[in-house]
């Protein structure tokens, strides 16, 4: 199997295009900074299991407006007093994650030999906020606000093969492309799709801002970022010419 067996790459954003661990933790920081002992893998696993469970919950519910609630719901877990304008400028928050140093030029060079697709877990005016770090022209973006539902949720992945079917494209022409081993290479494996891990967390343990899947899912390639994919790529060209 090889990347330039495939037509489309279908990408996860938060965690493999964008920087959101790091986006979080600062963001959090009104709260984070009036609790002692706080590291930062036990604030992005406390984070991760809120949001998980809020997402399950409310799936209909905006991203933003659901990061409010888990921003509450740690306040909770720490013993914080906040006010919901706190609460809601966290949710609004997205629009400051950055991206990765190497996302954008990345997918500048993926452009020129794959339809990108984006389906996430985000709403729609958020990722409009980090598309402009990205500073590409998407193909399709499918985000949670329009489905009604969160990854790992089998509803996403059949509103995108739909949507993607609409285009001409089938199970065999995509590369699902992502960091999370819970929101997307489990539930690719569960629809025969072929995906490709961008292992931001190589160098750190544990799970950070996602849940733990379980038993780990196959995937198809490994990359520790997006350029080492983009290069993977630029060197099967060069090798079939």
């Amino acid at each position: 199997m090889k990347l330039s067996d495939f037509k489309v790459l279908t990408f996860d954003c938060y965690g493999t295009l964008i920087d959101w661990e790091s986006g979080m933790v600062e963001a959090l920081r009104p709260l984070t900074d009036r609790v002692e002992g706080l590291t930062r893998d036990k604030i992005l696993e406390a984070h991760a299991r809120h949001e998980s469970f809020q997402q399950a919950q409310t799936p209909g519910r905006r991203y933003s407006e659901l990061l409010a609630t888990v921003y509450r719901r740690l306040a909770e877990e720490f013993g914080v007093a906040v006010t919901w304008d706190e609460c809601r400028d966290y949710g609004r928050s997205v629009h400051n994650w950055p991206a990765f140093a190497d996302s954008a030029g990345a997918l500048a060079y993926l452009k020129r030999h794959f339809k990108l697709v984006i389906l996430s877990n985000v709403d729609n005016e958020s990722f409009q906020a980090s598309n402009v770090k990205l500073g590409i022209g998407f193909d399709a973006v499918y985000t949670a606000e329009d489905i009604g539902s969160y990854k790992p949720a089998g509803r996403n992945f059949d509103y995108m093969l739909a949507k993607l079917a609409e285009l001409g494209y089938g199970k065999s022409d995509i590369l699902h492309t992502a960091e999370s081993m819970f929101h997307d290479h489990k539930p690719a494996n569960q629809y025969g799709l072929a995906s490709a891990w961008i292992y931001r967390r190589h160098d750190q343990k544990g799970f950070g801002a996602t849940m733990n899947p379980g038993d780990m899912p196959r995937f198809d390639f490994r990359f520790t970022s997006m350029a080492e994919m983009a290069m993977a790529h630029q060197k099967e060209i060069e090798q079939s010419a």
